[in-house]
């Protein structure tokens, strides 16, 4: 083995032009980068791979088609441009689309009718259909059957072709029919016009001015779940429905909505919580001499030992009595529960707030800050809160950081705790409590396509607040590799 310029070669490359061993050089460091840049590759696949596979299956109309497709409708521009054009036909919107007075859908489907099969006008009907499961079936809603109004149904167009069905050739034609749903009168708006086109035997479904949905009637009937969605509409249907279909009967509010926003609430509270304590009790840790601290961080230590599961009950009973105290006056009246913080927020947040593994991070960070650099704050006259508010505390960003991440995947993502206490109404529920009404309500019904919309909208804060706060993780490992 020789070697040359510090780098190790194979002796039978010695007698190589010193350009050709340069190229040589060049080549080998390429099949090193990629070979590092396939393994990155697929270690990437197999982390991210789950999420992509349930957002692309969020966005179909059936996610549990079999076999699965990659030929996705709804990722289709031909499709885009047509849900845009119906739904300002629609309700005049491009982007959600719906049925309004005046409205003029025009609307075309084409079939492949086989030499010998009499041609025969599909039969086009607007029914009543009720969207989905669940809250969405018993919610009082106006019906667009109840104002559409469906033109005649005439032939457009007729063009001879030839099919291959397995090896066999058939010859025949495609038959295109065209009709208008109007709207006429006055009348309420309603968010979907759904439509079924039913034909005779024979006659096999090719294509229409929107994708069909799904093919019913071992084929014959071409439904669609609204024929003037608008691009949103069409494309982010689940999603869409997420927000509308899951209300209240009474007040009609969104409760997915409702669920994000309580999540949002608990997230930001435990935060603010966490971060103050466990820095305040962090920075006392590694800095303050007292009695008992070597006592007290062994506490924290223990503490992170235990299980969350083995106080469940005595937390429980704390929570439903209201913190009895001797002469029989609940604490919690202080707070303005004096029934107990059973289905509160503000119960939810008095057993999950407090973390011993923060106060234990907050310390260890404290304690890498070189004491020189509070000693000059020191020798200025600043005490230890105002060394602790104005010097320490904006060093510590990355810890902060890295502990607003954890803390909120940790708040956003709990399903235990919230599971106990927020037992009633929905309305009081957080998001992944709320997941499980949409896996209990769909998930019998086999409606996954609103389920997986409603998992990926979930993972999405945590992921977007990583990107925002990534560089802070940076920071930190510089810090800590970095010598003063």
């Amino acid at each position: 083995m020789a070697t040359a310029r510090g780098l190790s070669f194979p002796d039978d490359t010695t007698h190589l032009e010193p350009r050709a061993f340069e190229r040589w050089q060049a080549r080998r460091r390429w099949a090193r980068a990629g070979l590092i840049y396939v393994v990155m590759l697929a270690f990437a696949i197999i982390f991210i791979g789950p999420l992509l596979f349930a957002t692309v299956s969020s966005i179909k109309t059936d996610p549990l088609e079999y076999p699965p497709s990659l030929v996705i409708p709804q990722l289709q521009s031909a499709n885009w441009s047509a849900a845009a054009r119906l739904g300002v036909a629609g309700a005049g919107d491009r982007w959600f689309g719906g049925f309004a007075p005046g409205a003029v859908v025009p609307f075309e489907i084409t079939y492949f009718v086989r030499d010998g099969v009499e041609v025969t006008t599909p039969d086009v009907v607007v029914p009543r259909r009720r969207p989905g499961a669940g809250p969405g079936a018993v919610l009082a809603m106006d019906f667009a059957a109840d104002y559409a109004s469906v033109s005649e149904t005439v032939i457009s167009r007729r063009q001879p072709t030839v099919v291959e069905v397995g090896e066999t050739t058939v010859a025949g034609e495609l038959v295109t029919f065209a009709f208008t749903i109007t709207y006429e009168g006055d009348g309420p708006r309603t968010d979907r016009l759904p439509l079924d086109v039913t034909a005779d035997l024979g006659m096999t479904y090719v294509e229409s001015t929107l994708t069909a949905s799904r093919l019913e009637r071992r084929g014959r009937t071409a439904s669609f779940e609204n024929a003037a969605p608008g691009l949103f509409g069409y494309v982010l249907r689940n999603y869409v429905r997420v927000f509308n279909e899951v209300r209240t009967p009474a007040t009609r509010q969104s409760l997915f909505a409702v669920w994000i926003g309580n999540s949002f609430v608990f997230a930001f509270f435990r935060i603010i919580i966490t971060l103050v304590i466990a820095s305040m009790a962090g920075y006392a840790l590694a800095r303050l001499r007292f009695r008992g601290r070597e006592l007290i961080f062994m506490l924290v230590l223990f503490a992170q030992m235990v299980p969350l599961q083995v106080l469940f009950i005595s937390n429980y009973l704390v929570l439903r009595d209201g913190i009895i105290s001797i002469d029989g006056f609940k604490l919690s009246a202080l707070w303005g529960y004096p029934d107990g913080m059973l289905n509160s927020l503000t119960g939810l947040l008095f057993v999950t707030a407090l973390n011993a593994g923060a106060v234990f991070i907050m310390k260890q960070f404290f304690e890498s800050i070189p004491r020189e650099v509070e000693e000059a704050a020191m020798i200025d006259g600043a005490s230890h809160w105002r060394r602790y508010w104005s010097v320490v505390l904006p060093m510590a960003r990355p810890a902060l950081g890295a502990l607003t991440i954890i803390t909120f995947q940790a708040a956003w993502n709990d399903f235990f705790w919230p599971f106990i206490v927020l037992t009633s109404p929905e309305t009081m529920k957080t998001l992944p409590i709320g997941l499980l009404s949409f896996r209990n309500i769909y998930g019998g019904v086999g409606d996954w396509g609103l389920i997986l919309a409603g998992a990926v909208l979930s993972a999405l804060p945590v992921i977007i607040l990583f990107i925002v706060f990534q560089r802070y993780f940076l920071e930190g490992v510089s810090f800590g590799g970095g010598k003063e």
